[in-house]
C-alpha cells in the first residue's frame, strides 16, 4: 500500500539544526623526529604480526646463513675445500631456505593480523562478527577463545539492554500516564473554566481571555502530542499497521517534510516485543531526518521478504553522518534484542538510507499477543 502525505501549509514547527560541526583538534608544532617516532609506534601497534614477521625472519636468516657458513668452512670439509662452482649452489640453496621459511612465518602469523583487526572494529552492538579458527595451533586456539568472549559479551550485552530498554519503556508510559491523567486534566479544567470566564466576560477584555485559552488549548494539544510519543496507544489498540500510519502524518504535520509510506497489508502477526521496535526505531529514524537531514521528502515502508522483514527509512537531505550519535546506537540496541541487523547509509549529499532488516525466527510471533496486522489496514490517505 502506497500512501503519500503531504505536510500542511503553514509554518513549519518540527525541530531543526544547522549542519554539525565536529570539534577541532589542536595542532601544535612537533618536530620531525617526533613525528617519525610516533608513525613508527603507531605503525607497529597497527600491525604486531608484521613486526613478528620481521624479528622471526631475521633470527631464522641469521641461523640460515651462519649455518651455511659452517657447513662450508666446518673441518670436514678443510681437506677437501669448497670449489668456487659449489658458491652459487650453496647461495642458492640458502635463498630459497630463507625464502620458504618467510612463506611459512607470514602464513602463521596471518591469523594475528586478522585478530588484531577484530579486536579494533569489534562492536557489541553488531553481532555476529567472528573469525574462523581454521587449522590447529596457539593462533586457532586463541581465535577460538576470543570468538568465546565475544559471544559471552554480546549475550550480557543483549541481557542488560533487555533490561534498560524495559526500564526506559515502563518509565515513558509512567510520565505519559502522568501527562494525560495529572497535567492534561488540569489543562482540561482550566480551558472549560476559560471558557465560561469568556462568555461573562465583558466586551473589552474578550480578545485577551480569548488568546489566553487558545495557548491553555496549544498545551493541551501538546502534553497530549508529547503523551502519545511515549506511550503510541494505538500500537497496543490497532497493532503497527495504523501505529506507523499514525506516526507518519504526525511527523508530516510536525516538520513540513512530506513523507510516502508503503506499508505491506500481507505482514505477518508479530509479538508485541517486535512491533514495539519496529515502532520506536521508525520513530527515532524519523526524528533524526527532522533534527538533521534538511530533507524535502522521507519514504517509510515496511514489507516482508523471503520471510524477513524489512523496515526502511530514507531521505533525501544531505547525509554525511560522521559517526554514530546516542539516537542510532539506541537503534542498534533495540535491533540487538529480536536478533535483528540495522544498517545506516549516509553518503554525503546522497541522504540517509536507514535498514532495519528482521531474522525469520523473529517474525514468528505469539498469535495470542496480538491479532494480525491485515485486519487493521487503512485507507490511502493524501493530506494538504
Amino acid at each position: 500500500m502506497n500512501e503519500r502525505t503531504e505536510p500542511r501549509a503553514g509554518p513549519r514547527s518540527g525541530p531543526h539544526s544547522g549542519p554539525r560541526t565536529g570539534t577541532g583538534h589542536d595542532t601544535g608544532h612537533d618536530t620531525g623526529n617526533d613525528t617519525v617516532t610516533g608513525g613508527t609506534a603507531a605503525a607497529r601497534s597497527r600491525h604486531p604480526a608484521r613486526a613478528l614477521f620481521w624479528r622471526l625472519f631475521a633470527i631464522n636468516g641469521l641461523v640460515f646463513t651462519a649455518g651455511t657458513f659452517v657447513l662450508a668452512l666446518s673441518p670436514a670439509t678443510v681437506s677437501s675445500p669448497v670449489l668456487l662452482t659449489e658458491i652459487p649452489v650453496l647461495i642458492v640453496g640458502l635463498a630459497l631456505i630463507i625464502t620458504a621459511n618467510a612463506l611459512l612465518i607470514r602464513k602463521s602469523l596471518a591469523p594475528l593480523d586478522a585478530l588484531t583487526t577484530l579486536m579494533r572494529r569489534v562492536d557489541l552492538l553488531r553481532a555476529g562478527d567472528r573469525l574462523t579458527d581454521s587449522g590447529n595451533g596457539d593462533l586457532a586456539q586463541l581465535i577460538g577463545t576470543f570468538n568465546e568472549m565475544l559471544d559471552r559479551l554480546e549475550a550480557e550485552r543483549s541481557a542488560s539492554s533487555a533490561h534498560a530498554l524495559a526500564a526506559q519503556e515502563g518509565e515513558r508510559q509512567r510520565i505519559a500516564r502522568e501527562l494525560h491523567d495529572e497535567i492534561g486534566q488540569s489543562l482540561t479544567v482550566a480551558l472549560l473554566s476559560l471558557k465560561r470566564v469568556v462568555d461573562r466576560a465583558p466586551e473589552e477584555l474578550r480578545e485577551e481571555l480569548s488568546a489566553a485559552q487558545e495557548t491553555v488549548r496549544a498545551s493541551l494539544d501538546e502534553v497530549r502530542r508529547v503523551a502519545r510519543r511515549l506511550r503510541p496507544g494505538v500500537l497496543e489498540d490497532l497493532g503497527l499497521h495504523s501505529a506507523l500510519s499514525a506516526l507518519s502524518s504526525d511527523f508530516a504535520q510536525a516538520s513540513g517534510i512530506a513523507i510516502t509510506r508503503e506499508i505491506g497489508t500481507d505482514l505477518p502477526p508479530l509479538s508485541g516485543e517486535v512491533e514495539l521496535v519496529l515502532y520506536r526505531i521508525a520513530q527515532e529514524g524519523l526524528t533524526n531526518v527532522a533534527r538533521h537531514s534538511r530533507a524535502r521528502h522521507v519514504e517509510l515502508s515496511l514489507r516482508q521478504e523471503k520471510g524477513r522483514l524489512t523496515l526502511r527509512i530514507a531521505d533525501d537531505g544531505r547525509g554525511g553522518v560522521d559517526k554514530e550519535g546516542a539516537g542510532i546506537r539506541g537503534m542498534r540496541e533495540r535491533a540487538l534484542l529480536i536478533g535483528a541487523r540495522l544498517t545506516v547509509d549516509s553518503p554525503p549529499g546522497g541522504g540517509t538510507d536507514v535498514r532495519l532488516v528482521v531474522p525469520p525466527h523473529a517474525v514468528q510471533a505469539d498469535h495470542t499477543d496480538r491479532g494480525g496486522l491485515a485486519d487493521h489496514a487503512v485507507h490511502p490517505v493524501k493530506e494538504s
